[in-house]
């Protein structure tokens, strides 16, 4: 038997990594003021993965590297040994009133304490660790038997795989997995631009994604959890709930902030009162306050019903349901000629707001809905989402409700609109649908894109409207006067307006391919074909083999662009945007060191550099033409190796992928 005996400079290496990234985690996570950017978190990352891959006895349950596991085919049943039991509801004070006269009765002259906590608008999950190390995580099913998630609560960041003080041998912790407000906008941006079905709210997308099969698709939607109860085996770990908290901040949990110890019904009265306001500024969706008994004494002499404890009461807030009737259903259409349905509802004050107007996302949710004209609908407004329609009140149908037909004609320019195969989102064909330019003019003129600042849809509506333009390329023959002739529009914001327009035709090929808004093209895909192909003419050359060979294209991106550039009116776009003087090359500056070595090469760095960070090293390939990737294929055609180069070397070695030393990288660059 060969016995691995390692220097102490790499255990010490490893050691200081992982408690470097769970510091950077806290940072981020828990006090939101973090010291070093998400490339050199990764950075750090990705070197305690090349050392633990070279020296795999070094690997443990709880390592950073360990949160993402691979693909299920199936989630197993969890039995809860302490069921999930779930609370009774007050909607008014005079519920609260009662349920603390209650507590007062059974306490017997007893002092008593609350705690009032948020009511995380999630779903509840339990985690089992044993001896510190996190052993498995379950949703709470029907409070008996859930579903087994440990490799996808293993992802979330904010949930610690080994607990750090105190630890007893069996810990069980309860908490509530939800989705932030801005996470809930990306997933649902992102899957638009793919076109693909969208989420109704970040409950749903919280509570589909925990139950995925493929843990890097559940990393990659960064659910967040808010722990709210602790046992230690079967028994509550401290005398009061209080305690809980600081125990679970101390072993790296993300605990809510607000929170309040109260000492009676006005106390919790003030708290309930002083969160209210707060709900849509924050970036998590509540929907009340839960008050539980301080005392775990108590809470466990006050026992439970069949259905929930006796301890506990969750205070709803006002509600953010009502019932309307639905008058009609209107159809808008977007700048890739999707046509999503509109509710039009008689108006109605939810929220504080009125609400005239509800999502209905596509066609199939009118079917699943079973909506009719005239319905009487529930309908749902939460924080910043646009008003859902929850379902149909059946019973106050009378009779005079009519199908709904789902267009199959473009309202805005009367072409066809047609379904493709496998898509839930019915498009009008025609390229020059009105709709369809304003749209694409919009998002040419996104900050991500072009960035022209000014040009905003009320003005885009008006210039496309009047036949000022009819594409993005028309921006480039505007004048100051024909702006300041519009109505409103001064000879300042026309000037300024025009030198923005200006402006934009130097922000380069990556921003140019994006805003052109190729389908399935977004930042990312346009900055590897800029970067591959240098310009856009090469792009457009292109064959569908040649573009789904570049590493992370893929077959149904390069179908798209290779169909996007054999339309003839996207090629008379493309020459009209050249004419114009927008720069459809990647500059001189970055040209000039181009280097036959590198361009369209696939790189990849490991291991320690000793002149060169990799930041420095990864811009080198970059100016020259090259692509780093952080992983070794069969497509990778470099390898840049340091010094303890890990597994990313024997992987190269392995494919026959040339492997190049630091000296010799230095006489590739000089």
């Amino acid at each position: 038997m060969t016995v691995s005996i390692l220097p102490d400079a790499i255990r010490t290496e490893v050691d200081y990594l992982r408690a470097e990234i769970d510091r950077h985690n806290d940072l981020y996570y828990q006090n939101s003021t973090p010291e070093i950017s998400d490339f050199e978190f990764d950075q750090l990352l990705e070197r305690l993965k090349s050392l633990e891959s070279a020296n795999p006895e070094l690997i443990t349950p709880d390592s950073p590297t360990q949160r993402i596991g691979g693909k299920a085919t199936s989630l197993k049943p969890f039995v809860h040994s302490i069921p999930l039991m779930s609370l009774d509801n007050s909607y008014n004070l005079e519920d609260l009133k009662a349920f603390t006269e209650r507590c007062e009765r059974l306490a017997e002259g007893r002092k008593l304490e609350y705690v009032a906590e948020l009511k995380i608008d999630g779903l509840s999950v339990s985690l089992h660790y044993e001896n510190g190390l996190l052993k498995a995580g379950a949703t709470r099913g029907d409070g008996s038997r859930g579903d087994d998630v440990t490799p996808n609560v293993r992802t979330i960041k904010t949930i610690p795989l080994k607990l750090r003080v105190d630890s007893p041998d069996r810990a069980e912790i309860r908490g509530e997995v939800f989705l932030s407000r801005s996470s809930f906008k990306r997933i649902n941006s992102e899957l638009e631009m793919l076109g693909e079905k969208t989420f109704a709210n970040p409950r749903n997308c919280a509570s589909g994604t925990l139950r995925m099969l493929d843990s890097e698709i559940v990393a990659s939607r960064r659910l967040d959890m808010f722990p709210y109860d602790l046992f230690s085996g079967n028994q509550k770990m401290f005398v009061t709930h209080w305690e809980n908290f600081e125990w679970l901040e101390t072993n790296g949990f993300h605990v809510n902030p607000h929170r309040a110890l109260c000492e009676n019904y006005e106390d919790l009265c003030k708290f309930i009162e002083k969160m209210e306001p707060m709900r849509d500024s924050l970036d998590y969706e509540i929907d009340g306050v839960v008050i539980k008994v301080n005392s775990t004494a108590l809470q466990q002499e006050f026992g439970s019903t069949t259905k929930a404890p006796r301890w506990a009461i969750a205070y709803k807030y006002p509600a953010r349901q009502s019932t309307t009737k639905l008058l009609s259903i209107s159809i808008q259409v977007g700048r890739t000629g999707a046509l999503t349905p509109v509710a039009n509802l008689e108006p109605i004050l939810l929220a504080g707001t009125t609400v005239a107007r509800a999502s209905l996302h596509n066609e199939d949710e009118i079917k699943r809905l079973d909506l009719k004209i005239g319905d009487w609908v529930m309908i749902e407004k939460s924080g910043e989402i646009i008003p859902q329609v929850l379902g149909v009140v059946e019973s106050k149908r009378d009779g005079k409700e009519t199908e709904y037909v789902f267009p199959d004609i473009c309202p805005v320019c009367d072409s066809a609109a047609v379904r493709p195969e496998g898509e839930a989102v019915r498009r009008c064909t025609n390229p020059d649908c009105p709709a369809k330019i304003k749209g694409r003019i919009g998002f040419f003129a996104s900050r991500k894109a072009m960035d022209i600042e000014g040009l905003g849809d009320v003005l885009i509506n008006t210039l496309v409207d009047s036949g000022m333009i009819k594409d993005v390329a028309g921006l480039y023959s505007l004048k100051s006067e024909d702006i300041s002739n519009l109505e409103r529009k001064g000879e300042k914001s026309a000037t300024k307006l025009i030198e923005q327009v200006e402006a934009s035709k130097d922000r380069g090929l990556q921003r140019l391919l994006y805003g052109i808004d190729i389908r399935h093209v977004g930042e990312r895909y346009a900055k590897i074909l800029a970067n591959h192909y240098r310009s856009i003419d090469k792009v457009a050359a292109a064959s569908v083999e040649e573009l789904d060979a570049i590493h992370e294209i893929g077959l149904s991106v390069a179908e798209s662009v290779y169909e996007w550039f054999r339309d003839a009116g996207n090629i008379e776009l493309v020459e009209r945007l050249k004419t114009a003087g927008v720069k459809t090359e990647v500059d001189a500056a970055s040209t000039a060191n181009l280097d036959e070595r590198f361009v369209g090469k696939t790189f990849v760095l490991t291991g320690k550099l000793e002149n060169f960070t990799r930041d420095e090293a990864a811009k080198l390939i970059e100016e020259r033409g090259g692509r780093v990737s952080s992983s070794v294929s069969k497509n990778t055609d470099f390898v840049i190796a340091g010094s303890d180069a890990g597994s990313k070397l024997t992987k190269a070695e392995s494919l026959g992928v040339t492997v190049v030393d630091e000296n010799n990288f230095e006489l590739l660059v000089a």
